[in-house]
């Protein structure tokens, strides 16, 4: 079909994006057009363009917004006209059977691999056009996407059987159908197995085998698991045509510990399968026998699997076999009887996404779409548990996708129609979104950019105007979930807690009460009892009023419930009562938090799960002010607004130690709304980490000022004076903890003819500048009435502990350039000035940036990097899973890749240079210096690492032990992780680890 049809996909182009850099753009796109202006295609594109003015604006939007899908359009200028001239939807189909006739036409392994290739290049491209272009509405577009992915899978899989066939390892039952009868099933499992794919997803599958198809001489369980790395192969190998999809496994019962292995071939990359969902990792294959997943479900299934399985759908292999288990599953999945436990169950799988009535206030910047607050989770979680508790008496909810599994909801009076309108309104934009934003690179991520600017211009590729007007529409949905989510189950705190009564009667301790304490995990009962009933006498001066002790009582056995998840029980209920020692006007805190159960459990989190933010929460009650704010949940604080609030806060103090008091209350407050905001989930690791480090950059720069004015009065200035003080480390990255140190050095400069301060008490040069720096370092970690405010280490200063405390610039850079060891580079990738005069500042991000841009032999800079690792390991050993930090795969690795990546390329590509370990991930995968197969590890570990070293450093004192890990904690994990349990998360920890290790044995060349 030519351009001039009335549907062809050109004529049909209703939309494209708001273009941010337009010039840009535009020259972009005509520097392309006339690359292949002698072309045919070209010639005909240019056509096309200048009779459809809208086909121009949208390859502008997409040379602007797109290097993914640019790349597509630039890399075959024949596919696009092909596309362009196209009925769309005649296209799509043409493109998914021609594929797969030529797949069944041929034998050639590496042919099969290409063609897969180039089917999954041409109908995303296609997908992508007609979805910006405004040609396909999103149901139409996810709807696509799962048939492109099931004709992939059914080609890849139909090759496979046929080759079993041909060698006589499987019976063939008829010519041409190489599936029928062969025991193998490919379950679809999330939004696969729903037809609901977005753009850049993963495919989950659970791959299931019944043996009767195997000739008698084949054992089944090797040749099952044999065909199932074969088909990863296929589809997830990155050769010269890219991969077709990355294929998860998580979801299969009782997934095994092992992995499909790496292997590198002369065209790419084999993906080792992701299978972090497994419940109960180490005792079961990646192809699993009917007959094991019956007897497994119905003896140990857990309910997030029955949830899982409403989606499930066989996409490829013996289709009636797949049917057929699933008929047989059933009765698991759809009960007509729930038990208490059961439904409990439900209703805490609800909970696990924190949702806060009457807090409005989200952040856009960083907010996660699918994760987050009101977005497409809690959608989903709002269909799937109404299913799991009704849909066993009431078939007609057993409904696989989310929309009409809604309009199901709605028409059996489960919910009203302004809520299914409202959620479904709120779900195909959030789809629209979602897909927009793994178009940009083809990445499955679901997080806004966490930058203004950023999502500026994402919202413009995503064809909203500006970013303001993107915000507000996003809003307007992520506010209507949240409202309808909070609603649902609304009294299940009522019916949990009304198990068993708990009772307090003033007289005396109620027996029945302390056994089911005891039951519940309190190991002193009695002492528990008693602080209750001391609640009710009124002894606290915040629980002198009845109303305050009604509405305490009111709350006291959620409360109970959920500290019986801690770690300690007995310890949270103590944290509780230090709390109300100390708080003024409860009644109304009570009050809301009756009408707030979500807010009891993030408060029993708090004090139940992370004694730092307990004891916050002990001594300073009256954050819990800010906590009951609805704007809490918003945007976190930039530095003007700390600053501000800081200079209220010191501006009140009488002497030099009020100051050093007020500084630290207002750290330890600020840091307690940061950890609070980490526990409930509404922060990112990396917006928590950006944020500690803004508390600490504001209370640096204040203590500097201060520290500089009060030493001057005593000693005076010297002329020409000037100090920095430079971060490294987790402080420099900007990832800090809530425990993290202070990696500090002082540079500084003066007139060197005249070197004496003129003061009271005179001091010289260096030793004016090593005072200063003392007293610096003493305002920081002197132990006031309120503690410390940080431990510094000042051991990456040049010379280290034999050196002076402050460098003076000229010797930094001298010592920098002539006598700093290799590991001293790598530190200094990491450092940034944080207070400074703005000259002297730029005097001295010049050196260090010039000491990084020197040009070094990698083969040197590698040798040491693996030498300094495995002193590392010798010190603090490397076989510890948990210890995310130095474990062999950990944390330490990926920061020792960063680095040496930034020290071998920046003399070439300085654009390399961040201090931020992810950033430096992130651009040396962009700029070309981190291979794909390397960046997709490294990049997700990172995050990973990140998003749980933030809890446990919250939580916990000490080394984590996960055999002793309480629900409460085991809990925030597998939320960080987005995996259903912990078993689950401590496999998939291990697996990462191998990768990341493999990676780092990769780029620096170790092969031991």
């Amino acid at each position: 079909m030519n351009g001039s049809g009335d549907s062809s996909l050109v004529r049909r182009i209703a939309g494209a994006p708001h273009v941010q850099a337009a010039d840009e753009a535009r020259v972009r796109v005509n520097e392309w057009l006339a690359e292949i202006a002698g072309l045919p295609a070209g010639q005909t594109l240019t056509r096309l363009a200048a009779a459809h003015p809208r086909l121009e604006a949208l390859m502008t939007g997409l040379a602007d917004g797109s290097p993914y899908l640019w790349g597509l359009v630039r890399g075959s200028p024949e596919r696009f006209v092909a596309l362009l001239e196209a009925e769309p939807e005649h296209r799509f189909r043409d493109i998914l059977a021609d594929a797969r006739r030529a797949i069944a036409a041929t034998r050639d392994e590496a042919e099969v691999m290409r063609l897969l290739r180039r089917m999954k290049a041409e109908a995303a491209l296609l997908i992508a056009l007609a979805d910006i272009g405004g040609v396909w509405p999103v149901t139409q577009v996810v709807d696509l996407q799962t048939m492109l992915a099931d004709a992939a899978v059914g080609a890849a899989v139909d090759y496979l059987l046929e080759a079993a066939q041909r060698s006589g390892k499987l019976k063939g039952f008829e010519r041409g159908r190489p599936a029928q009868g062969s025991g193998y099933i490919v379950l679809a499992m999330g939004k696969m197995g729903a037809g609901e794919l977005n753009y850049s997803s993963d495919i989950d599958f659970i791959i299931f085998y019944d043996p009767a198809a195997l000739v008698a001489a084949t054992e089944p369980a090797a040749f099952y698991v044999r065909l199932t790395r074969m088909l990863v192969k296929l589809l997830q190998e990155r050769t010269p045509d890219g991969y077709v999809f990355r294929i998860d496994l998580r979801l299969r019962p009782d997934p095994a510990s092992t992995h499909i292995a790496i292997s590198r071939t002369p065209d790419g990359y084999v993906f080792r399968i992701d299978l972090r969902l497994r419940p109960d990792p180490a005792s079961t294959h990646i192809a699993i026998s009917t007959t094991a997943a019956l007897d497994y479900y119905e003896s140990r299934g857990q309910n997030w699997e029955r949830a899982a399985l409403i989606k499930a759908r066989p996409c490829a292999g013996d289709i009636a076999a797949g049917e057929a288990l699933l008929a047989g599953l059933s009765p698991f999945i759809w009960r007509k009887y729930l038990d208490f436990a059961a439904v409990a169950d439900v209703h805490a799988m609800k909970r696990q996404i924190h949702a806060y009535r009457g807090h409005d206030e989200i952040a856009v910047e960083g907010h996660n779409i699918k994760l987050g607050r009101g977005g497409i989770r809690e959608i989903e979680f709002f269909v799937q548990t109404q299913q799991l508790i009704a849909g066993g008496r009431y078939p007609e909810l057993r409904i696989k996708e989310t929309l009409q599994t809604l309009a199901a909801l709605a028409d059996g009076g489960w919910i009203d129609q302004q809520v299914r309108d409202d959620l479904a309104a709120a779900y195909r934009f959030l789809r629209v979104v979602e897909n927009r934003l793994q178009m940009v690179a083809d990445e499955q991520i679901h997080t806004l950019p966490a930058d203004r600017d950023g999502l500026e211009r994402f919202a413009r590729f995503a064809g909203f105007p500006d970013r303001d007007a993107f915000a507000r529409a996003l809003l307007v949905h992520l506010r209507n979930v949240q409202r309808h989510y909070a609603t649902l189950f609304e009294n299940a705190p009522i019916i949990e807690a009304g198990q068993r009564t708990l009772l307090f009667p003033s007289e005396a301790d109620d027996r029945e009460t302390l056994d089911r304490l005891s039951e519940m995990g309190f190991r002193r009962p009695l002492e528990t009892s008693a602080l209750v009933r001391r609640w009710a006498t009124g002894s606290y001066g915040t629980l002198k009023g009845a109303f305050a002790r009604s509405q305490l009582a009111e709350i006291v056995p959620m409360l109970l419930q959920h500290f019986a998840r801690s770690a300690n029980p007995d310890a949270a209920v103590a944290a509780f009562d230090r709390f109300l020692a100390g708080l003024h006007g409860g009644g109304r805190l009570f009050s809301l938090l009756r009408q707030n159960p979500d807010l009891i459990a993030l408060i029993a989190l708090v004090l139940g799960t992370a004694p730092r933010l307990a004891d916050g929460l002990a001594q300073f009650p009256e954050v819990m002010d800010a906590v009951i704010d609805p704007s809490f949940f918003g945007a976190l604080p930039e530095e003007t607004e700390l600053a501000a609030a800081l200079g209220r806060s010191l501006g009140q103090a009488g002497s030099y130690e009020d100051f050093l008091d007020r500084i630290r209350i207002f750290a330890q407050e600020q840091m307690f709304l940061i950890g609070t905001r980490i526990v409930s989930g509404t922060v990112s690791a990396e917006q928590a980490g950006e944020a500690f480090a803004r508390l600490a950059d504001a209370l640096i720069r204040c203590l500097h000022r201060t520290i500089k004015e009060r030493f001057a009065q005593l000693h005076g200035r010297i002329a020409g004076q000037q100090t920095a003080i430079l971060a490294l480390g987790k402080l420099g990255g900007r990832e800090m903890t809530a425990s993290s140190d202070l990696d500090l050095i002082v540079v500084y400069d003066f007139d060197s003819d005249r070197p004496e301060s003129v003061g009271p008490r005179r001091l010289y040069g260096a030793q004016y500048f090593s005072r200063l720096t003392q007293r610096l370092i003493s305002a920081l970690t002197a132990q006031t009435n309120h503690g410390l405010l940080y431990k510094v280490d000042m051991r990456l200063r040049p010379s280290g502990r034999s050196g002076p405390l402050a460098t003076q610039i000229d010797g930094f850079a001298a010592y920098q350039e002539n006598d700093a060891w290799t590991w001293e580079h790598l530190a200094l990738t990491r450092a940034r000035v944080v207070s400074a005069p703005p000259q002297f500042a730029a005097r001295v991000e010049e050196v260090i940036r010039s000491v990084l841009c020197r040009a070094r032999d990698p083969e040197m800079v590698a040798g040491d990097v693996l030498e300094m690792r495995k002193a590392i390991a010798a010190e603090k050993g490397d076989g510890e899973r948990w210890n995310l930090k130095y474990v062999a795969g950990g944390l330490i690795d990926i920061e020792f890749i960063a680095q040496y990546l930034q020290l071998v390329h920046a003399a070439q590509t300085p654009d390399i240079l961040d201090t931020s370990t992810t950033q430096v991930l992130d651009r040396a995968w962009r700029l070309g210096l981190l291979k794909a197969e390397d960046a997709e590890v490294l990049r997700r570990a990172v995050r990973l690492y990140h998003d749980l070293t933030q809890i446990l450093r919250l939580c916990l004192p000490g080394e984590f032990d996960p055999k002793a890990a309480a629900p409460g904690l085991s809990g925030l994990l597998t939320r960080a992780a987005d995996v259903p349990d912990f078993a689950t998360l401590d496999a998939f920890i291990g697996e990462t680890q191998s990768k990341v290790r493999a990676s780092f044995n990769r780029i620096l060349g170790e092969r031991s």
